[in-house]
């Protein structure tokens, strides 16, 4: 018998979702537009839906995974995340203002289109600096793409040490992204 997802360990889900790394495919950009028209029928007006994550930075490997970072007002976050529970999608973990949701896991693995959702107030998208400064400078984003090559097999079944090994990569790049903005 096969254990539902809510009830698997933190290791059995890692088993079952590794991490993948595939080449760059056009097909992450229609996916993110099919999902975002889906979530602004289910999304509060004042939602603001950004693709973010590798799948938004051309010509770089990513997990086949689409971030998608959803921005709203604090006081609606919790119905905000009720309703995108209420329409398939799985909350991963709550913090103080942060809400991660899934959609495409499944008891069997990964569903043929996956989708993470971060869900944060308005304002908290340094994401975005990262990607918009990828996409500005190839080159960087060539760089990202060898470290998470690299890193990969080392962390295939550890998503958080995948992320954490990745970080400062990441928190450089924001920081300068961010810098150029002042």
């Amino acid at each position: 018998m096969t254990k539902k997802l809510s009830e698997m360990t933190l290791e059995e889900l890692w088993q079952l979702f590794p991490i993948i790394l595939s080449e760059h495919s056009d097909n992450w950009q229609s996916y993110y537009l099919e999902e975002e028209a889906a979530l602004k029928r289910i999304l509060p007006g004042s939602a603001i839906i950004t693709h973010i994550g590798s799948t938004a930075i051309p010509n770089i490997w990513a997990k086949p995974i689409v971030d998608i970072l959803v921005e709203v007002d604090g006081e609606t976050m919790n119905s905000v995340a009720a309703s995108l529970s209420n329409n398939g999608y799985i909350i991963m973990s709550r913090a103080k203002n942060r809400i991660s949701l899934n959609k495409g896991y499944t008891e069997q693995g990964f569903a043929s289109k996956v989708f993470h959702l971060h869900l944060r107030c308005y304002g908290d998208n340094d994401e975005i600096y990262f990607r918009d400064y990828l996409i500005a400078h190839p080159e960087v984003a060539k760089q990202y793409e060898a470290l998470k090559l690299s890193l990969w097999k080392q962390y295939e079944h550890d998503r958080d040490g995948y992320t954490e090994a990745k970080g400062e990569f990441v928190k450089k790049y924001t920081a300068i992204a961010k810098e150029r903005i002042k």
